[in-house]
């Protein structure tokens, strides 16, 4: 199911109270810790965001260079962790902010569509309910 390009392999035995790392020399290493508690560390909601908004901001900025355009962009992801109605169970809120320098609104907004639709990391949370992708005026 396609051509093979990149592989990372991602360990944790820690769960949120330890370390997380990528396999291989010199690769990254994380310590991680829930988002409740006081201890230092990173946890899943901002890795996620990192990897959703990066992916989505280097897919726009492809999309921008395929069309001969040299704007900047800026993309902006906020994610909350939320207790279920029912009071069992979590889920995210990811709420993202993109936004293009010196376009129209609407041709903005017609390649950040298109960028949400090709943005691999993106395509993994397509349809999610929890999530909203809103095109705004750029500011630095």
């Amino acid at each position: 199911m396609g051509e093979h390009l990149f592989e990372a392999v991602i360990h944790n035995a820690d769960g949120v109270d330890g370390t997380a790392y990528v396999e291989g020399d010199g690769k990254l290493s994380v310590t991680v810790s829930s988002p409740t508690s006081e201890e230092p560390g990173t946890n899943p909601e901002e890795l996620f965001g990192l990897a959703l908004t990066t992916c989505l901001n280097a897919t726009i900025q492809s999309l921008l260079k395929a069309r001969r355009l040299d704007n900047r962009s800026k993309v902006t992801t906020k994610v909350k962790l939320k207790r279920e109605a029912s009071g069992v169970g979590y889920f995210f809120q990811v709420d993202i902010l993109a936004m293009i320098e010196g376009l129209p609104l609407d041709q903005a907004e017609a390649i950040v569509r298109s960028a949400d639709r090709r943005c691999p990391v993106a395509k993994l949370t397509q349809n999610a309910q929890t999530i909203t992708l809103t095109t705004v005026p750029y500011t630095a």
